[in-house]
């Protein structure tokens, strides 16, 4: 994750180039910034209730697609393994969608268990 990297919280954007500027999710301008040709990806925390902290992050990248157009996917890694959730076109990007798959995350993360062997 990039220092460059948006990040979106549960209710706004903060984008390293606009500092000043914040973005409320599920708006017009939340969908012209998903839109907007220079937006390619953004970071996503995945929260865990029973630790009472973000646990990782997810990554959602805008990747274009053989039948034409651009579309959002969501990946996730938990060790060497790779998930990747589709999410569709930007109208499809919202708070509710993207807490909905950030909560399916939870169960394959969490903090490292302090009693597990390590050689």
């Amino acid at each position: 994750m990039s220092a460059q990297t948006p990040r979106v919280w549960t209710t706004h954007v903060e984008d390293p180039k606009t500092p000043n500027e914040s973005i409320a999710l599920d708006t017009a301008a939340w969908l012209a910034w998903l839109e907007a040709p220079t937006t390619r990806r953004f970071t996503f925390p995945v929260f865990d209730a029973r630790f009472g902290y973000i646990v990782s992050f997810m990554t959602v990248r805008k990747e274009r697609r053989q039948r034409g157009g651009w579309y959002w996917s969501v990946y996730h890694r938990q060790g060497s393994r790779l998930q990747r959730i589709y999410l569709g076109r930007s109208a499809s990007v919202t708070r509710a969608r993207l807490e909905e798959i950030a909560q399916t995350l939870r169960p394959l993360v969490g903090p490292p268990d302090p009693y597990a062997e390590t050689w």
